[in-house]
């Protein structure tokens, strides 16, 4: 599985790295990501769209990331990556320099401790089940409630085991650095892998206490739905339908949010049959509400520069749901450079405005779809 999805990334997690500088004792690297293209959208907010988008299949990036051998087996490493518009060249991230990745730590043969502001554990080992995103970087689970979608913790502690025999573990806790309440804004993540053969499976948890700043939550412009722990999240202009969505300034201020993820692949012959679950409990407002999603899907790979991704997800969340299904055609130029045209379809219940992911301002119906055409580059 892990092979097929790097050929389909184009190596793009720094496979295509190239060193700045470097001997025997350190190096460091300067690496980067680019992806452009165009979308036609059929309803955002009761209008088509036909749009320039980036950051879509992979998301842009330029970094740094190096290491210095300490001896013993012991190795001082960092990482300072930024996430960018291509459009605009405006930083991602609430305009944070290095909003993608940004620690220090130490790596021995266990494993890795790091500081900073780091991909939390679903990430790390979920994640990469989303067979659907894979298909099309805009298939992301609804709101990406159970952030699969590659999300990070801030002014975080971790520490990600290496293979060890095919089993992988990480934990990490991220402090909320309130003074007098040492449990605001905090977060921690846990999780464990293990792979052996053709078979891969992972699980974790993650929760956020006062989900705040760029994971704070807007739940009309996440899902679309009109109520969310029982609070009304928009209004609806009976003449004109015009909807205004009453947290787009102003984040709804949610108690908790905790995910258990799960996911597992098998690859036979040139097919990769993936499948994933996820269950998120959302508390705020003196209520709790839980959201699940079932998705499974496989990349079929016709030859080591042509593969094919299609992927389906069910959602429920307070007596709603919706249904997605995702194809993508992904072509190599090189190892470096490939072209895609990828699409998504969903469906939500009576009284939802469908919202694909968490990519576009809300359908004014319960149905949505896009089509993609976008190339991306590594180096």
């Amino acid at each position: 599985m892990k092979q097929s999805k790097v050929a389909v990334a184009a190596a793009l997690a720094c496979a295509a790295c190239i060193p700045a500088v470097g001997h025997a004792q350190s190096s460091v690297t300067l690496y980067g990501i680019i992806d452009g293209g165009i979308t036609y959208v059929n309803n955002t907010g009761g209008s088509h769209v036909f749009k320039f988008d980036d950051g879509v299949a992979y998301g842009n990036r330029f970094g740094l990331k190096g290491t210095e051998d300490l001896g013993g087996g012991l190795k001082a490493v960092f990482a300072l990556e930024s996430g960018f518009r291509l459009g605009t060249g405006q930083l991602n991230f609430g305009g944070a320099e290095f909003g993608r990745q940004a620690y220090v730590g130490l790596q021995n043969n266990w494993g890795t401790l790091s500081f900073g502001n780091q991909l939390d554990i679903t990430n790390e080992l979920v994640s990469i089940y989303n067979i659907s995103a894979w298909g099309s970087g805009y298939a992301i689970h609804q709101g990406d409630f159970d952030r699969f979608n590659g999300d990070r913790l801030p002014n975080s502690v971790k520490f990600l085991s290496n293979d060890l025999n095919g089993f992988k573990f990480g934990a990490m806790y991220s402090f909320g650095n309130v003074a007098g309440n040492f449990h605001r804004n905090s977060a921690w993540s846990a999780g464990a892998s293990f792979t052996k053969g053709d078979f891969s499976i992972g699980a974790a948890y993650t929760r956020l206490n006062n989900p705040n700043g760029i994971y704070a939550f807007d739940p009309y412009a996440m899902i679309g739905t009109h109520t969310f722990l029982g609070q009304q999240t928009v209004t609806v202009d009976p003449a004109t339908g015009q909807r205004t969505d009453l947290f787009a300034n102003t984040p709804m201020d949610v108690d908790s949010q905790g995910t258990f993820g799960v996911g597992a692949s098998y690859t036979i012959g040139k097919l990769t049959l993936d499948a994933n679950y996820s269950y998120t409990t959302i508390k705020g407002f003196g209520q709790s509400s839980h959201m699940q999603v079932y998705e499974g899907g496989g990349l079929y790979q016709f030859t080591p520069a042509l593969s094919f991704i299609a992927g389906y997800q069910h959602t429920r969340f307070e007596g709603h749901h919706w249904n997605q299904g995702t194809a993508g055609l992904h072509y190599l130029l090189s190892k470096r450079t490939d072209v895609y045209i990828s699409g998504d379809y969903l469906r939500a219940s009576n009284g939802v405005d469908a919202v694909i992911g968490y990519s576009f301002t809300p359908s004014t119906t319960q149905t949505q779809a896009d089509v993609r055409i976008g190339m991306r580059h590594s180096f």
